[in-house]
């Protein structure tokens, strides 16, 4: 079983929800995101807390630990906090295998910010992290330059990044 990410851009939560989720919850059922956004980025590997949070360290120029969180979005914490228990006949969506985070609009903006020369230095210090594996060099760096993008474009659009999760 893998775990895909899906890194795209929204205007707003309930749009990011919309889009990741679907009206009904059911993601499985519902549309995807390829129909609902054009700028949408799919990868194995490249977890929004650790491996983005690293890059984003990297770009920032900060200690990885200082870096701030992303924010779960849905499940809704507060409707369903993790660990509650569904009511019978009814089914709690951290059982749906899909999780959606918003991205700290600090993340978009330290992405956004990267300037063309400091991606090789970035790409080379993100490929030699141990929490995921490149296919090579090039790979980090074209990973990098997609990120760097998405945020540029999001930022312009006044929007913030999300990362929905399927396992």
């Amino acid at each position: 079983m893998s775990t895909l990410y899906d890194y795209f851009w929204a205007a707003d939560r309930a749009t990011a929800v919309d889009w990741a989720v679907g009206p009904d919850g059911d993601w499985r059922n519902g549309g995807s995101l390829d129909e609902a956004c054009a700028d949408r980025l799919e990868v194995k590997g490249l977890d929004p807390n650790v491996v983005l949070g690293k890059l984003v360290s990297f770009a920032a120029g900060i200690p990885f630990g200082s870096v701030v969180d992303p924010e779960l979005v849905w499940p809704d914490p507060v409707e369903w906090p993790y660990g509650r228990q569904a009511p019978p006949g009814t089914a709690s969506p951290w059982d749906s295998g899909l999780i959606l985070q918003e991205l700290p609009e600090s993340w978009r903006d330290a992405l956004a910010g990267v300037v063309e020369d400091a991606v090789p230095m970035l790409a080379l210090q993100w490929w030699d992290i141990e929490e995921t594996r490149f296919a090579d060099y090039l790979h980090a760096e074209d990973s990098v330059r997609t990120f760097v993008g998405m945020a540029r474009r999001a930022r312009a659009a006044g929007a913030r990044l999300y990362c929905s999760c399927y396992v």
